[in-house]
């Protein structure tokens, strides 16, 4: 049989897990917010390469494309607006979103297109999140395709 000792020794631990629970439970929940931000930024740095690779592939298709910096917005609204975790854009001329497709040189001499997006990023959680907003810009260069003889 139990001595009474060690049935109240026993009852006085009991709490301890609810009690330890209930402070760590607070950094718990700001630790997971804080991940799901990072996850965020992620996602929107995928996001935006993506879409200046979209748009460097349509300029470089041609020599008339090169430097066509409409088709390469239309192009980048469209990669954009298709991922889950952007905004809603309607154009790229202003921020959360800019293209530019200016006609380059390539490294070899050739001639090239380069696409640069920026997007400006949101913030999830404006309490603990990471200092908002990111500015996010991508260049992708391709070599100008040429004719076929």
């Amino acid at each position: 049989m139990r001595s009474r000792l060690q049935l109240r020794d026993r009852a006085s631990r009991r709490g301890h897990a609810v009690i330890e629970a209930t402070l760590l439970a607070p950094w718990m929940f700001f630790l997971f917010l804080g991940v799901f931000d990072v996850g965020f930024y992620a996602v929107a740095l995928i996001c935006t390469e993506s879409a200046a690779r979209a748009a460097v592939s349509y300029t470089a298709s041609s020599a008339g494309t090169a430097a066509h910096s409409s088709g390469a917005c239309q192009y980048a609204l469209t990669e954009m607006n298709a991922r889950s975790n952007a905004r809603r854009l309607a154009s790229c001329r202003a921020s959360p979103l800019t293209v530019t497709a200016p006609s380059v040189s390539g490294a070899d001499g050739s001639a090239a297109s380069q696409v640069t997006v920026t997007y400006q990023t949101m913030s999830l959680n404006p309490v603990l999140s990471l200092p908002a907003p990111y500015t996010i810009a991508r260049t992708v260069q391709q070599r100008i395709k040429s004719a076929a003889p």
